[in-house]
């Protein structure tokens, strides 16, 4: 069986930046053995597969180790493909998913995700976040599948080297640390080791998280986030009612083809 396979740097104007994905379109649903394979073997953060649908595509995320039930950066660059591989002429791209309808327009060179907002609640900082850290967080805050730990220094979200080990013990999916930006309205990284990602490069789904959490705080909708890891990457954000609109470019780095024997 042959497949064709895309590589795109998600959230990045140019190749070696953002978060890279594999995308992998196909014309009909593999087992899921089969998918959490070749994610495996692409060994990236995110391999997304879709299927057409009418007007609309299904669409699936793998870890190198499990389904996720939402990932933006993998969503953007299977838009990417679509808008450039596949309807050349479409302006919009329509996805279900586990997480319900996403939406992905194309604004020029940007691509705008119109995701569900994930709005988090307040928790108590435990002894184990301090021990993770070694310094005292703003707040923590949680909302299922992400954790969200705020500090009151970018320059420490930038620099901090936390134990992954420990990463592990206090959240079993996405730990979040942010701090409002000097330059930018705010930072953040997003360490995911309990899904095999020490740290992702850029995290669109994590910015359903950020996005109420510093519309509320610095009292606006419109904002520009960078995301603070090795790679780097740049977001253009706003809050909808009940949605958020999380926007950024997407470079172009390999095309390709699978063959399996199945």
């Amino acid at each position: 069986m042959k497949l064709p396979i895309y590589q795109v740097d998600a959230f990045a104007s140019k190749v070696f930046s953002g978060n890279p994905a594999a995308v992998v379109p196909l014309e009909k649903w593999l087992d899921d053995g089969t998918l959490q394979n070749i994610a495996a073997e692409n060994n990236l953060s995110e391999t997304a597969f879709f299927i057409k649908e009418g007007k609309h595509y299904h669409i699936r995320w793998m870890t190198p180790l499990n389904e996720v039930p939402l990932c933006g950066h993998a969503t953007l660059a299977s838009a990417f493909v679509i808008f450039n591989f596949i309807d050349k002429n479409s302006n919009q791209v329509k996805f279900t998913s586990k997480s319900g309808e996403l939406v992905v327009d194309r604004e020029g060179e940007l691509l705008s995700l119109n995701f569900p907002v994930n709005k988090p609640h307040k928790i108590e900082i435990n002894d184990a976040i301090r021990k993770c850290f070694e310094r005292e967080p703003l707040e923590v805050l949680e909302n299922g599948f992400y954790l969200l730990i705020v500090f009151d220094s970018e320059d420490y979200v930038r620099d901090v080297q936390p134990n992954i080990e420990l990463v592990k013990q206090i959240y079993p999916h996405g730990v979040i640390i942010s701090a409002k930006g000097k330059e930018v309205d705010f930072v953040s990284r997003m360490f995911a080791p309990n899904e095999g990602i020490d740290e992702d490069p850029v995290t669109g789904s994590s910015h359903t998280v950020l996005i109420p959490y510093w519309a509320e705080k610095l009292g606006k909708k419109n904002f520009r986030a960078l995301q603070v890891s090795k790679r780097g990457g740049e977001l253009f954000c706003e809050q909808l009612v009940n949605r958020v609109k999380i926007s950024g470019k997407a470079a172009l780095y390999s095309v390709g083809n699978l063959f399996l024997s199945l």
